[in-house]
């Protein structure tokens, strides 16, 4: 029997704003920035500064079973994105998809599969209703184009494409997965609408509120990480502590736990990908393949709270022994991290 689907409701738009019938929903109301600031505006400006804020703490958008209002969830995406995307910070960007994108995830748990199709459908997928529930124990099918694209980030030996069932070129999964793949799909598109989109010029009022959310990053990640760095790293930039750590841990010398934990958060704060970072530690004798790759991916904030941990400072560096070799810049910085900066500058 054929599924069927009639459509999506105004509480499926407030919950999924990035679908694009919520984009056809809006735009007839023709919301531009100087409309923001009317009294009409005020509570959608409001919630939309609480989505950003709510992302950046805790990453996430609302509180499960919160109750919502369609029509000022529905408006306060888009002025989210305009406040994230005139922030011009990468960091900020990335932190409110991500939080979207698992906001919606805990959402299309709970839908029924008709409605997962549906919005599967909005990113193009081919995903089906197994045509063998009785044979396989599993809900869906999907193109393994799909599941390959949103399963690259996807570090559980359970998503490599060998431990699945694929037959004719679909895989096998369950509700549980669709929402998972979902939401590497969502982040990655609201990732690359962000990345895509022009800073407004904003009037002075917004400007605070902007001024607002990049101060409360600062707050929670720390200036160093917030200033950003290129994509390319650069051993010739590094502090002389990070290249006493970095050569020990090439050669497999033993690093205390300090030594580690600084060598990586380091790494990983600078733009170095998890993976290659793993590299590094597997001359080490007590190397564990699993427990290493998930304490990396935890300090990236990869893992857990997804909350991504920066270096000590210099003077606890000092305390633990690790400040080794120090040179005349060192002299002017307090944090590995500014020590990098500098050195790029130069």
């Amino acid at each position: 029997m054929p599924v069927s689907f009639d459509a999506f409701t105004e509480t499926d738009f407030a919950k999924y704003p990035f679908l694009k019938g919520t984009a056809e929903r809006i735009r007839p109301l023709d919301l531009r920035i100087e409309t923001l600031l009317s009294d009409d505006m005020t509570r959608i400006l409001r919630r939309a500064e609480e989505r950003v804020s709510d992302a950046i703490t805790s990453l996430k958008i609302r509180d499960p079973g919160e109750r919502i209002n369609t029509d000022i969830e529905i408006l306060s995406y888009p002025v989210a994105l305009l406040l994230v995307t005139s922030t011009e910070n990468s960091f900020i960007q990335k932190r409110y998809a991500l939080a979207e994108a698992k906001q919606a995830s805990k959402e299309l748990a709970g839908e029924p599969k008709e409605k997962l199709l549906k919005i599967a459908e909005n990113f193009g997928w081919k995903l089906h209703i197994s045509p063998k529930q009785s044979e396989v124990p599993h809900e869906f099918v999907l193109h393994f184009a799909d599941y390959l694209r949103n399963t690259t980030h996807l570090r559980d030996k359970t998503w490599k494409l060998i431990n699945r069932i694929l037959v004719a070129g679909n895989v096998y999964i369950d509700k549980a997965d669709v929402a998972r793949l979902l939401e590497e799909e969502i982040k990655r598109n609201i990732e690359k609408r962000l990345e895509s989109a022009e800073p407004s010029k904003l009037p002075p009022q917004l400007v605070e509120i902007t001024d607002r959310i990049k101060k409360l990053a600062v707050d929670k990640i720390g200036k160093e990480e917030m200033d950003g760095f290129p994509k390319v790293v650069s051993q010739s930039a590094f502090p002389p502590c990070i290249v006493a750590l970095y050569e020990a841990a090439s050669k497999g010398r033993h690093l205390s736990h300090v030594g580690r934990f600084t060598l990586t958060s380091f790494l990983v704060s600078i733009g170095m990908p998890s993976e290659k970072v793993n590299e590094l530690f597997k001359s080490f004798s007590d190397y564990n393949e699993r427990l290493t790759r998930y304490q990396i991916e935890h300090i990236a904030g990869e893992r857990g709270s997804r909350t991504r941990y920066t270096p000590p400072q210099c003077a606890t560096l000092q305390t633990h022994s690790v400040c080794v070799n120090s040179d005349a810049l060192c002299r002017w910085v307090r944090h590995p991290l500014a020590y990098y900066k500098r050195k790029l500058k130069r």
